[in-house]
């Protein structure tokens, strides 16, 4: 494994973390979590990341946490000190006006119920899960600031936010003398680049890394959705729990994009997943990507992607194949 310094600060992430959205507590059962981030531990990996938000059920039957209860239940028996865990707020945990944003009272609150949730006594990484417009900034920057001073979290970032947000607070902590955040978590892989125009460098000039999600596009880059023909049946793009979002990559053309991909990865003698991540990695403003495994063969095969290096010439052909527009 290796390891990374995350924006301007001392903690260092390794560069592949293992992510929780769709797999810890909802399509794996808790057995298998635990199982899963044993494993992924003792393959080096140190960041765990998950949110409040990250839920199991279907229609009315939604039950918040699930995913913070099994990483809770999963870390009991691993040192504390040698793992870093990061979870988010803003989105709504119930139907309370009051239970969501990234107004102080939602922050503090929302805060508790993670660290009650995850059975620890600090969160390493404490995010914001979207930008609040409804909530003065310098108020959430502040809350954040007071839950560094109280220890109850050792850092804080942001998630999905714009270059013009990320900036305005930092610029604003500096001012108010408020801790600043050190991390940023966008969507980035090779069918979305967007990040390259905007968010990484600002972010790279203000000491703010970025933790990227979903950098295979939902499986997509691994070419095993074929165009003109259904998900497979053990596909994340075909269970109805947890395909909504992959379904905006399932359009004929990805998918032949991706059939494009694979074959220019086993061209290179590489594995096209291998190579998804790998290319994330190129990006110097990246500290790590999150993986969705859910089986411990795919956690082994996604991190070979952490030794592999991408020549300037291939990285012409993906520029040429998955332009950044």
């Amino acid at each position: 494994m290796k390891y990374r310094n995350l924006g301007n600060s001392g903690l260092k992430v390794s560069v592949a973390g293992l992510g929780s959205w769709l797999t810890l507590g909802n399509t794996l059962e808790q057995d298998s979590s635990s199982s899963l981030v044993k494993k992924a531990f003792e393959l080096g990996v140190n960041l765990f990341d998950t949110a409040d938000v990250y839920k199991r059920g279907k229609k009315k039957e939604v039950v918040h946490g699930v995913a913070e209860l099994a990483l809770g239940a999963a870390i009991k028996e691993l040192p504390r000190h040698c793992l870093v865990l990061a979870t988010k707020c803003y989105f709504p945990l119930s139907d309370d006006v009051n239970d969501q944003g990234l107004s102080r009272k939602h922050v503090l609150e929302a805060c508790d119920g993670s660290l009650r949730r995850l059975g620890v006594d600090y969160i390493d990484i404490y995010q914001c899960h979207r930008y609040d417009p409804e909530t003065p900034l310098l108020e959430t920057a502040r809350a954040m600031d007071h839950l560094v001073r109280q220890g109850k979290i050792l850092y804080w970032g942001t998630s999905s936010w714009t270059a013009p947000q990320v900036a305005e607070v930092v610029a604003l902590c500096a001012e108010h003398g408020l801790y600043s955040p050190i991390s940023n978590q966008p969507e980035y892989n090779l069918f979305a680049r967007g990040i390259e125009r905007d968010i990484a460098p600002t972010c790279k000039r203000l000491g703010v890394g970025q933790i990227c999600y979903s950098p295979m596009a939902q499986g997509v880059l691994s070419g095993k959705y074929l165009p003109g023909q259904p998900p497979p049946p053990d596909s994340r793009g075909a269970d109805d729990r947890v395909n909504k979002q992959v379904r905006d990559y399932l359009t004929e053309d990805k998918l032949q994009k991706a059939q494009s991909f694979k074959a220019l990865a086993e061209k290179h003698g590489m594995l096209p997943t291998n190579l998804a991540l790998a290319f994330c990695l190129q990006n110097d403003n990246v500290a790590a990507v999150l993986v969705g495994a859910r089986t411990k063969d795919q956690l082994k095969e996604n991190l070979k992607a952490v030794d592999l290096a991408v020549s300037a010439d291939v990285m012409r052909e993906l520029d040429e194949l998955f332009p950044v527009g």
